[in-house]
């Protein structure tokens, strides 16, 4: 990657990055997504019919910027640290990222509702509804009458980037944290969790992967996911060997998977879920 002629410009690039630091959200970039100067070239650029922001124009928000902290030295999401990522899987394997994921996961596991949001015409896409003074000028709806999006969603990339639907976004996390998705070495790997604050240890990032360590019903593995209209849950109840996921087509009063409404329909689906399971006197407090 240091051959890059952006690689030099990158936050911490002389501070010795490592690929789970990337993964773990220690590496200290910025998050391009929540740049004013990202916001307002979306905002100027959203109408165009292809996709105005490849990978590596998406690093370049960042480039000579501070960075956060020394690399390893803090925590701080940053969907910049996962498209650099991405970056590196396709120089690793010389093959585009999406076609890796297809062959190694989506097509192994059965997950034929699941695919790449690269295009603007994503059969089976419901309508997604936002706030109208969203930070990006879109518009409300987020698909026009022809079933098409309002804009071209490849700016996700590896920062999340698919499109799918509850069963096999339940199905992925199964197949993933019950070790049919990968053998045991790399979940375990993918589970070597950091406290994302020194103040408590309750919630951990491992690599693309939060771990809330207390519950009524033990530990649990999961994301959130986020684009402007959509927003969705995945849990992992490991005590239990049981993947529960929502969707919802509208972000309006949804920041992050910290928002009270997901939190709280996280756990009334798990009480119904895995109380049928378990008729215990567990509940939530």
């Amino acid at each position: 990657m240091s051959d890059r002629p952006w690689f030099s410009r990158l936050p911490n690039h002389d501070d010795d990055i490592t690929l789970r630091q990337l993964l773990n959200h220690r590496s200290g970039l910025p998050d391009h997504v929540y740049l004013a100067s990202f916001a307002a070239a979306v905002s100027r650029r959203w109408q165009e019919l292809g996709n105005p922001f490849p990978p590596e124009s998406l690093i370049e928000f960042v480039l000579d910027q501070p960075p956060l902290f020394e690399a390893g030295e803090g925590w701080a999401y940053s969907d910049t640290g996962y498209i650099v990522a991405g970056l590196a899987i396709e120089a690793a394997t010389g093959r585009r990222y999406y076609d890796e994921l297809q062959d190694r996961f989506l097509t192994p596991l059965g997950l034929t509702l699941t695919s790449p949001s690269d295009r603007r015409f994503l059969p089976g896409l419901a309508a997604g509804y936002m706030a109208i003074d969203n930070p990006f000028g879109f518009p409300r709806k987020t698909t026009t009458a022809d079933g098409m999006m309002a804009w071209h969603p490849g700016f996700e990339w590896t920062g999340g980037g698919l499109i799918s639907n509850s069963r096999d976004l339940a199905r992925w996390g199964a197949a993933l944290f019950g070790g049919i998705a990968m053998s045991g070495p790399y979940l375990d790997e993918l589970l070597n969790a950091v406290s994302i604050s020194p103040d408590t240890n309750d919630i951990q990032y491992g690599s693309g992967v939060g771990i809330y360590r207390t519950s009524p019903f033990g530990p649990v593995y999961g994301h959130g996911g986020w684009i402007p209209g959509y927003s969705s849950s995945l849990r992992y109840y490991p005590d239990y060997d049981v993947a529960i996921a929502f969707q919802i087509n509208t972000d309006i009063g949804i920041v992050d998977d910290t928002t009270p409404m997901m939190q709280d329909l996280e756990r009334h689906l798990a009480e119904i879920v895995l109380c049928t399971r378990d008729r215990s006197t567990k509940s939530w407090a």
